[in-house]
Formats: C-alpha cells, sequence, structure tokens
C-alpha cells in the first residue's frame, strides 16, 4: 500500500488485542499511519477492517511501535523492533524484568492503566485511555528524545503519564491489579464451587459482588505470564492480604464490634478518598532544569514528578552541542510549578519557572 503524501507520522502496532487495537484506534485519531501485525493474520486484517490500522505488516520506517503482546513474548518481540532504528514501548504490566532484559536507549517501559473485562479485538476502543494513567518505566540508559516522544504520543490519547521506576511500578501494581485481579478470580471460583450445591448463590451474584469480580472475566492467559514476572511481588501483598483478612475473621469470631466499624469506617474514608481522576489545569508553566549526560538523570527527574505528584503535561529535550549537558523543559501546572522547581533545586538540580 502506498503511503499518503500528507502523511509523515508511521507507527507499528504488535499485537491487535483489546490494547493493541485501542492504541491503533487512537493513533489514527491523531493523525497517524499505523501498520499492524499480530501472530494470528486474520486478527491483523480485522483490525484494519476496524479502522485501527491502515495496512498490516511490518514498518521498518516506524517512528514508534507499540508492543501489545503478552509479557513472556515482550522481549523477543520487542528486541526484532528496535533492529528497525525507531522507538519501541510496551504495554505489559510487569516491568523491572523487561527493562533488564531489552537494555536499549530506544525502549520505554509502558504501562497503561486501563482495560477492559472484554477480550480479543472486539474490545477495541479510540477513548480507552481517555482519563486513564499510563505508567512508563525509564531506566538509566533511555534516550530522552525516546521518552519524550513516547509521552507526547500517549498524552495525545487523553492518558495522565507518571513515570516510576521498573521496581516501583512492579511493586506498586501487584497491590492495585494483580492481587485484585487473582482475589476477584478467587471469590468467582467459589462461588461458583457454592453453586454447585445451591443454585441460588449464583442467581443471588448481583450488585456489589458482581463489581468485585467483574475483572475475572478478562482474559486468563495473560496472567500466567504476570504472575511468573512478579512473582514476589505477588507473594508479598498475597501474605499480607491474607494476614489482613485472618484478622477480620477473628474480629467477626470474637463479635468485637468496636474494631470491626473501626476498620470498615477507615476503608470507607480511603475509598472515598481515591482520586477519580487527573482534571486537566487551567494555567500552565514551564519547568526548565540543566541536566548532566549521565545515565538516570532524565528518569530520576520524571519519577521526581510522579513522587510529587506533579502532572507532566508535556516534556521536550533541549541539547546544548558540546557542553555535556542539556535542559529539560516540562510543562506543569503553574500552581505546582514553583514546588516542584524548589524540590529539584534541593536535589542541586538548576531549575527556573518561565509561564506560558
Amino acid at each position: 500500500m502506498t503511503v499518503p503524501a500528507d502523511v509523515h507520522r508511521r507507527a507499528a502496532v504488535v499485537g491487535a488485542g483489546v490494547v493493541g487495537g485501542s492504541v491503533g484506534l487512537a493513533l489514527r485519531s491523531c493523525g497517524w499511519f499505523v501498520s499492524v501485525t499480530d501472530s494470528d493474520p486474520a486478527v491483523a486484517a480485522a483490525a484494519v477492517d476496524l479502522g485501527a490500522a491502515d495496512r498490516t505488516g511490518d514498518d521498518p520506517d516506524a517512528e514508534l511501535t507499540f508492543v501489545a503482546v503478552p509479557v513472556g513474548a515482550t522481549p523477543e518481540v520487542a528486541a526484532v523492533a528496535l533492529r528497525n532504528g525507531g522507538v519501541v514501548t510496551d504495554v505489559g504490566s510487569v516491568k523491572a524484568p523487561l527493562v533488564d532484559q531489552v537494555d536499549s536507549p530506544r525502549f520505554v517501559g509502558g504501562h497503561p492503566m486501563a482495560g477492559s473485562e472484554a477480550t480479543g479485538l472486539d474490545g477495541a476502543r479510540a477513548d480507552l485511555f481517555e482519563g486513564a494513567v499510563w505508567v512508563l518505566t525509564p531506566g538509566p540508559s533511555t534516550d530522552p528524545g525516546a521518552l519524550a516522544l513516547v509521552h507526547g504520543v500517549v498524552r495525545s490519547f487523553g492518558a495522565d503519564v507518571v513515570s516510576l521506576s521498573p521496581e516501583d511500578h512492579d511493586r506498586v501494581v501487584a497491590l492495585v491489579s494483580h492481587v485484585p485481579h487473582l482475589t476477584a478470580a478467587s471469590l468467582m471460583t467459589l462461588a461458583a464451587d457454592r453453586a454447585v450445591d445451591d443454585a441460588a448463590v449464583l442467581r443471588l451474584a448481583a450488585g456489589g459482588f458482581r463489581d468485585m469480580t467483574r475483572i475475572a472475566a478478562g482474559d486468563p492467559g495473560i496472567w500466567l505470564d504476570i504472575c511468573a514476572d512478579n512473582r514476589v511481588a505477588i507473594l508479598a501483598v498475597l501474605d499480607d492480604l491474607a494476614a489482613t483478612l485472618a484478622e477480620v475473621r477473628d474480629l467477626v469470631d470474637r463479635s468485637d464490634r468496636t474494631e470491626l466499624e473501626r476498620r470498615l469506617s477507615a476503608a470507607q474514608r480511603a475509598r472515598r478518598s481515591l482520586p477519580a481522576g487527573s482534571v486537566r489545569p487551567v494555567g500552565l508553566a514551564e519547568v526548565r532544569v540543566a541536566v548532566p549526560d549521565r545515565p538516570g538523570e532524565l528518569a530520576a527527574v520524571t519519577t521526581m514528578a510522579t513522587e510529587l505528584g506533579v502532572n507532566v503535561e508535556d516534556i521536550e529535550v533541549a541539547h546544548a552541542a558540546g557542553e555535556g549537558r542539556g535542559r529539560l523543559i516540562m510543562v506543569v501546572a503553574s500552581d505546582r510549578a514553583d514546588e516542584f522547581a524548589a524540590a529539584l533545586s534541593r536535589t542541586g538540580r538548576s531549575a527556573s519557572v518561565h509561564g506560558l
């Protein structure tokens, strides 16, 4: 297929499932020319029919490639994509083992915290990432330009981008994603087993139970690699959960209404305080920080923004030829810019704020 003359940006998607298909739809809505490949050629062709890609097949000229395959297959697929010379990112939910294996400055680990119980391409949506958190995990060798490219593209999808170290990412998602899925699956299995002897169980499984176990309807295949690759973090959270449930069991057994009410009230307050989503700021400002050309500097600065709760709306890297340093320009909410710059200055970095 001939690429139209007015198309300047080319991207590739490997894996046309729910997330890969949604990435393709989002890319095309932003004006990218998208090529798609999948282990099943029929699925790739269906992605073109759906409008998630312009054509099937590899694109050696792709500026950016999204790898959307199971985490166990991602290292090999990413290595192949990197040979084409473009920037490569992924969408998997385990990062530390992957970043260790794919040691390239043009690879940026990524994880969109969005999904659906729907499986396959039929669940793909162009707006899947609107308002969702998309984690990027730059490593010591990550090229600043590669990070800026991926950051800008996923922001164009409507996602809120945060940066974490691969290790911190895996520890956090074990708590907020991996163990919740295993818990939902365990509850659903328990209900299904009980329903063998009591048909009313599943008929009454509505409301809260249905909401709580919704994620158990997701594709079970992807969780095998996740549990293997993030085993240590998942086991730690499972141990903590088991201990907490044992404590609750004891409270119920002893009819300790006072302590049980305290725990339930604390959980209620914590649940109500969960952020409903990031609100785009009205005013913006640039925070400019001089960064030396040394490994890990970019990752340290972007991770600091996440730790402070500062959303980075845009990021740009300007290199000063021959000076061994560059300038990192981050666009943030104007009412957080001074705080962020001050925090950077306290670490010995030279930072300044410029209004927009």
